[in-house]
């Protein structure tokens, strides 16, 4: 079975294709800067003369975007298929899903329509990704187009962890709530985790997303019971350009101050803030740590800063299980930077916890790196959203296949 994973960026498309037979990825890529001048594809297939294909042309959206990749997919000369019709499903994934969505589905009219309604939740995602269901419906009529939401892992959540404290009616008007998000890869690693464990009847995990986003999920049995994200990714903890948790009322102030409106305070603290605005310097967190080494002090405080807010949530997690049994760190930052672990993990020493220094000093590995007497397991699991998003697509097109072929069976009787 081969399965096509979509995931569709503000003005970006990521893809990968799989061979489920043998757990093969044939290709994988990214489109960049979509609506933006310097539109261009990266398409890596495997076996093929070079590692990597580059493709400049201008893509006005993102139905143009996966048009390109579809036509190099069978491209003669880096293709890796010789049809589309080799395509047995596609799996999407969508930023929001609100409160409608606890796992992932069969896309149908009706879910197109609940992801085209939370779009206000999602501005940003929620339309590109539906661009790419649409693309995909029209270039392979008859395939099963799977949808994965960023927000269903967090459904778990009881009312006490996803409730504002706001007038109850903004709650029943408009769904007013915290959802969370990450949760493909919250699940992902989460799991993987539980399994380095032995499996245990009850495991309390916290696992943390850091990346350009980032996000921290208390899994408790396998289930989410709260999360650092909120009604939308700017909630939480500081990130590469938002800036995470602050008092509502600086909105209110910098607006007054510097005579601006909601909406350009709002790309300010979405888009400017984070480790860019306290640095001054960049929002990648390489460019940090070199600014940092070569005495940039306003660069070293955001990375302090940042370390900080993972060591609140963290901590505030372990009292909401009352205990953990793992932490772990995924994505760019969480699964490359030594240093970024290491200052997070030297606050909870009462955990009896120990980096094993050069285990920690290994980089995008998966491996346990406390030392093997913590009581406290500290675990880094390179996320893998792509293959967590293939494998639902896999199991719910196999299952659609079963239904529809039952239901034949029945009519022709």
């Amino acid at each position: 079975m081969k399965i096509l994973v979509i995931n569709c960026g503000s003005s970006s498309l990521k893809y990968q294709l799989y061979n489920m037979d043998n757990n093969e990825v044939l290709a994988k890529g990214l489109v960049e800067r979509i609506g933006i001048d310097g539109s261009n594809l990266q398409h890596k297939p495997a076996g093929k003369a070079k590692d990597k294909y580059v493709f400049e042309q201008p893509l006005k959206n993102h139905s143009e975007a996966i048009k390109l990749v579809m036509d190099k997919l069978v491209d003669p000369e880096c293709g890796v298929i010789a049809d589309l019709s080799e395509i047995n499903g596609v799996g999407h994934r969508v930023l929001h899903g609100s409160k409608f969505f606890t796992e992932s589905c069969v896309v149908t009219e009706e879910v197109k329509k609940v992801v085209t309604e939370c779009a206000d939740l999602g501005p940003l995602h929620n339309p590109a990704n539906l661009m790419g269901i649409e693309a995909c419906e029209e270039l392979m009529p008859g395939v099963k187009n799977v949808a994965v939401f960023d927000t269903a892992f967090h459904q778990t959540m009881p009312p006490k962890a996803y409730m504002y404290p706001l007038p109850y009616e903004y709650y029943e008007k408009y769904n007013v709530r915290r959802y969370g998000f990450h949760g493909t890869s919250h699940r992902y690693v989460s799991k993987r985790a539980i399994e380095m464990l032995g499996n245990p009847e009850h495991s309390r995990v916290i696992t943390c997303h850091l990346g350009n986003g980032s996000s921290i999920a208390a899994v408790k049995d396998g289930k989410c019971i709260d999360t650092s994200m909120g009604l939308t990714p700017l909630e939480g903890l500081v990130m590469g350009t938002r800036s995470g948790d602050i008092d509502p009322t600086c909105i209110e102030f910098i607006a007054h101050k510097e005579n601006l409106s909601l909406e350009q305070v709002m790309d300010i603290i979405n888009k400017k803030s984070g480790v860019l605005g306290i640095s001054g310097v960049s929002s990648d967190f390489r460019d940090l740590d070199e600014a940092a080494k070569a005495g940039n002090k306003r660069a070293d405080l955001a990375l302090r800063v940042f370390s900080h807010s993972v060591v609140k949530y963290i901590g505030s997690f372990i009292a909401v299980m009352n205990g953990v049994d793992a932490i772990v760190f995924t994505a760019g930052i969480g699964e490359n930077d030594d240093i970024i672990r290491s200052r997070i993990i030297e606050h909870f020493d009462y955990l009896d916890t120990t980096l094993d220094q050069k285990a920690n000093k290994m980089h995008g590995e998966e491996r346990i790196i406390s030392t093997p007497e913590s009581k406290v397991k500290v675990i880094c699991i390179p996320t893998n959203e792509e293959l967590a998003i293939c494998r639902d697509t896999v199991e719910i097109v196999t299952k659609k296949m079963v239904e529809d072929t039952v239901k034949d069976v029945l009519n022709n009787n």
